[in-house]
């Protein structure tokens, strides 16, 4: 199975800018992306699973970066979102800095090692002040593709 996170991503599932209010209003949008590709079979079980999974530990990874995550068996293969929010919000971050750059993986239950090998790819990435100021600058779900298709080539 791939483990390239611009193999699981849909275009679709890209937000630049993205107007949120706070932390539980940039899941549900985060959701909803995933939700409008047709790959989620109960969207209220997705939001759940990533809520609940949120609730354990924030995923505000530090610098800026959050990265909800979860596994399910309402999806039959590991799917990933991303959006650069307007304004950057409250997030309960590790490092307690507010977060503009949301990354959101869901995978299918029996898919532990996929999922822990995609988190660890995205959080090497997003690791970077470079990707991170990239990422925030770009102009189109376009450019956010070739950047982490460029990133992945660098990993490997």
């Amino acid at each position: 199975m791939d483990t390239k996170i611009s193999s699981i991503l849909d275009p679709s599932c890209i937000r630049l800018n993205l107007e949120v209010k706070d932390k539980a209003d940039c899941l549900r949008k985060m959701v909803d992306l995933v939700a409008a590709t047709g790959k989620v079979k109960d969207v209220e079980r997705f939001h759940a699973v990533i809520v609940d999974r949120e609730r354990l530990m924030s995923t505000g990874i530090g610098n800026g970066v959050a990265l909800p995550h979860g596994k399910t068996d309402v999806v039959d293969e590991s799917i990933a979102a991303v959006a650069t929010l307007a304004s950057p919000i409250d997030y309960d971050s590790l490092d307690d800095k507010p977060v503009s750059i949301v990354i959101l993986l869901v995978g299918p239950e029996g898919s532990v090692g996929l999922h822990l090998r995609l988190l660890s790819r995205i959080s090497r990435m997003v690791g970077s002040e470079q990707f991170r100021s990239s990422l925030l600058t770009a102009k189109s779900a376009a450019d956010v593709m070739a950047l982490l298709s460029g990133n992945e080539e660098e990993q490997g």
